[in-house]
């Protein structure tokens, strides 16, 4: 995998001293159980690094209010900044107000969309996307098979449009239709739930009431899986004739699968991810050199390897 080198010899204003660094962070939502692990996981590794304070700040799903937490922290002069971006598609000017003030900044877990043309002294901390949702389709695939199904019928449950994960979970999934092994599958719904359970549990609500007939559920994350296996049992369907499933491995999620009711999971390591985007951030705020895009592997979970995982995000 290509990656893109900070160039060596970042300005002297960048180099802080290390004694002393100060984080700002912009998270687009703490009221998120994933990124409330990787949020956790970032001030956890702070805790063990002497010297080193996060001020971190919820953007409540705000485009502008998280421009503004970043023109906070620049003018309270913090050594590096780290965003979740809103919306991965505006992250072109808040990159712009980093680089003129000199101050590095990574983006962690969502892709900004200029992540190949990031200014100096900027990296990105994620796990690649288009490992994400193959690996959950390829599975969903493999158990309609086992289940003997030579046609099935699957709908889709979309994260914010805004956000490159839910954009590329998307195609993860239309790629693996698209192959000869899994052409048997028939995309018949696609909807956004917006990340989010309750919004997952309306949307399943609104397929079962118009008779919309399925075999399988791949949501963009576990929230909409689970939303979606709220409303499934509320309708008196019987769970081991659905497959359902979503991605990040949460707690909740976790747990659904030990009740039998997801079936396929893929985990992403927020603490590892808070934790690498917090050590790129005080090697840049150093002036060292670190890789422009940074990654930190998905991992299939199933009912077989569950026990692996329990102790995770």
């Amino acid at each position: 995998m290509k990656h893109f080198l900070v160039a060596a010899g970042l300005t002297a204003a960048l180099v802080t001293s290390a004694s002393a660094q100060t984080v700002g962070v912009s998270m687009a939502k703490f009221d998120d159980n994933f990124l409330t692990v990787l949020r956790n996981g970032m001030q956890d590794y702070a805790s063990t690094l002497s010297g080193v304070s996060l001020q971190a700040e919820d953007a409540q799903n705000d485009v502008q209010k998280q421009q503004s937490q970043i023109q906070n922290f620049i003018a309270s002069g913090v050594d590096a900044i780290i965003v979740n971006p809103v919306d991965t598609d505006a992250t072109e000017a808040m990159s712009k107000l980093a680089a003129d003030a000199k101050i590095p900044l990574v983006y962690v877990n969502r892709q900004p969309v200029n992540v190949d043309s990031l200014p100096e002294a900027q990296a990105f901390v994620a796990s690649d996307e288009r490992e994400s949702g193959t690996l959950q389709t390829q599975e969903v695939c493999r158990l309609l098979k086992e289940a003997g199904k030579q046609e099935a019928n699957i709908v889709i449950m979309m994260g914010e449009l805004s956000n490159q994960a839910a954009r590329q979970r998307t195609q993860d999934i239309d790629d693996v239709v698209a192959t000869p092994e899994c052409a048997f599958m028939k995309i018949v719904e696609r909807q956004t739930a917006n990340w989010d359970r309750q919004q997952g549990a309306d949307l399943m609500t609104n397929w079962i009431s118009s008779g919309t007939q399925f075999d399988a559920v791949v949501a963009n994350n576990d929230e909409m899986a689970i939303g979606a296996i709220q409303a499934l049992k509320a309708s008196g369907a019987d769970m081991k004739s659905v497959i359902v499933s979503g991605i990040d491995a949460t707690q909740d999620a976790l747990a659904a699968m030990e009740a039998g009711d997801l079936d396929v999971t893929v985990f992403q390591d927020a603490a590892g991810q808070g934790k690498g985007a917090l050590d790129v951030a005080l090697k840049l705020a150093k002036g060292e050199t670190v890789e422009r895009k940074n990654y930190v592997p998905f991992q299939l979970v199933t009912p077989a390897n569950l026990a692996e995982f329990q102790t995770k995000n």
